[in-house]
């Protein structure tokens, strides 16, 4: 397992980033450099459980570890999603998990920096490393756009 970090400054407030991240729509708007649709069930309290889901129904299952509303959020994927199922106890999930993805931010000036910090096995390395700067580039794109 390799830790990868990337990062992106905004021009917005604390608060327009992290509900910009974090918002149902907007969510699907920025992840959508991962899979079209992309989607999550769930609520971002520390110790829920949450899916993330593209339209098939299929993805992932973490526990939101920690959440400090617009300073930190931190994710322990526990497993997939396949037909409806989790599992979190195959000896494929058992490999990997449990896996973190951290989301830091700070602030100054009339910037936002994020940090997102994301556990990977070597398969994902390469497809990780050419899409989270896309995603990035998006939610940053979303965040700095003038309100309509």
């Amino acid at each position: 397992m390799k830790t990868l970090h990337f990062s992106a400054d905004i021009r917005a407030s604390r608060q327009t980033v992290w509900e910009t991240l974090l918002g149902r729509e907007s969510y699907r708007i920025w992840t959508a450099e991962f899979a079209e649709g992309s989607y999550f069930e769930g609520t971002w309290e520390t110790g829920t459980r949450m899916r993330f889901l593209v339209p098939s129904g299929e993805g992932m299952v973490a526990e939101v570890a920690e959440h400090r509303p617009q300073a930190f959020l931190s994710l322990r994927h526990l497993g997939f999603v396949k037909d409806g199922v989790e599992d979190t106890e195959s000896e494929m999930v058992k490999a990997w998990a449990p896996a973190f993805e951290n989301y830091t931010l700070t602030y100054a000036g009339l910037s936002a920096h994020l940090a997102v910090d994301i556990d990977v096995t070597p398969e994902f390395e390469e497809y990780m490393l050419k899409v989270w700067p896309k995603a990035l580039a998006r939610l940053k794109a979303m965040c700095e756009a003038p309100a309509a």
